[in-house]
């Protein structure tokens, strides 16, 4: 089994989660897990390609579609899309009162 197959089955389970949270309208912010991933995916760039580029971790050649970010092969960023979408609509799902519709201000801001 390849790391691309390993990885889609991964972000398919993720990804039907979130479209559960949004059908029962209690999807994370969006805008926040956009922004939260974009981070995330530049630290993975810089600390993957160190890790690969000294030795630390390797890819079978045969296993990952050879496609590279630097000496990073891209399905290693698949976890980090998982990570930055999955925890947040996991709390969002499970949070008691939910970031639902009109749930826009803090918690503790007074109205």
């Amino acid at each position: 089994m390849t790391y691309l197959v390993v990885n889609a089955v991964f972000l398919g389970a993720v990804a039907l989660l979130a479209l559960v949270a949004v059908l029962v309208r209690r999807a994370p912010r969006w805008r926040w897990v956009g922004l939260t991933l974009a981070v995330l995916l530049v630290l993975t760039a810089v600390f993957d390609n160190v890790l690969v580029a000294v030795g630390i971790v390797g890819y079978d050649p045969g296993e990952i579609s050879g496609i590279r970010i630097g000496v990073a092969p891209v399905e290693d960023f698949a976890y980090t899309v998982a990570a930055a979408v999955l925890l947040p609509t996991v709390w969002a799902l499970l949070a008691p009162g939910g970031p639902g519709p009109g749930r826009d201000r803090d918690e503790g801001a007074a109205s």
